[in-house]
């Protein structure tokens, strides 16, 4: 069978039990990164040294086909780098493929940077939803965000410590910026942290650079009850009555989901 086997995704005594006996009796391992996969078994102290074959994005659709069949007759043990392979990382083709042919695929549970971000985050869990990685480029991904401006749930996704900034402040723009949200960097490894805060806070937090793995969470969208002109009346009536358009605009923003930014804007053009 196909066995897809959760690794650490930083901290080595995460490795389960179940994953050193798969890793002690396995005679194949198809592995993202075959040297990545050396160094897990070495500090594991697993003598065993099975047939290591490379799967990676680049050669997946290609090596599927002959990992299936290679199944049939012993075990295959599927390793990404770290976490669950198929979760933004190799091993979807390869369980399509088998699951197409008959063969058998198994799982050994195990480190998750998705649940562990979304456990420690402190925004809502009962709904979530995983969006992996948003587009390199700054137009693709501004329009991805755009496209779940108005999703409920709370959202996961990964990105690369180097486009940290510039993605939490597309966020802020198409979610935005008092929506809450938290950074987790380094999970389970001695450096770990979570900044949690508002977008624009965490924009301004991540300004200076950002170092390490990287899992966002970000708060859904909150239902909006209230249509936005009759929100900005509600600003208006506030500033009438003495508070300042920035906390009025901000006050109205908490109980109705308009953004504060669009609210006080809006309600300055009627001013005006």
């Amino acid at each position: 069978m196909i066995i897809l086997a959760a690794t650490p995704i930083g901290n080595l005594g995460d490795a389960s039990r179940r994953l050193v006996e798969a890793l002690e009796s396995a005679t194949v391992i198809a592995a993202e990164d075959t040297r990545t996969t050396q160094r897990l078994l070495a500090a594991l102290g697993v003598e065993n040294r099975p047939r290591l074959i490379a799967l990676h994005d680049h050669n997946e659709k290609d090596r599927a086909p002959d990992l299936v069949e290679l199944a049939r007759d012993q075990d295959v043990l599927v390793l990404s780098d770290a976490g669950m392979p198929t979760v933004s990382d190799p091993g979807y083709g390869l369980v399509a493929a088998a699951a197409a042919a008959g063969v058998a695929v198994t799982a050994i549970p195990g480190p998750s940077a998705v649940l562990t971000a979304l456990a420690v985050a402190g925004l809502p869990t009962d709904r979530f939803t995983f969006e992996g990685f948003v587009p390199r480029k700054p137009g693709e991904r501004a329009s991805a965000l755009r496209a779940l401006a108005a999703e409920p749930r709370t959202m996961v996704f990964f990105e690369a410590p180097t486009r940290t900034a510039a993605t939490l402040a597309d966020m802020a723009v198409a979610f935005g910026e008092d929506r809450r949200a938290a950074v987790c960097r380094e999970l389970t490894k001695l450096h770990e942290e979570v900044a949690r805060g508002t977008l624009a806070e965490l924009t301004s937090w991540a300004a200076e650079g950002v170092r390490g793995e990287v899992v966002v969470v970000v708060a859904g969208a909150a239902p909006r009850g209230v249509a936005f002109p009759d929100a900005v009346t509600q600003v208006l009536e506030l500033v009438r009555s003495g508070t300042r358009l920035k906390d009025a605009a901000g006050e109205v923003s908490a109980h109705t989901g308009h953004s504060s930014r669009e609210l006080y804007q809006a309600a300055l053009a009627v001013r005006g």
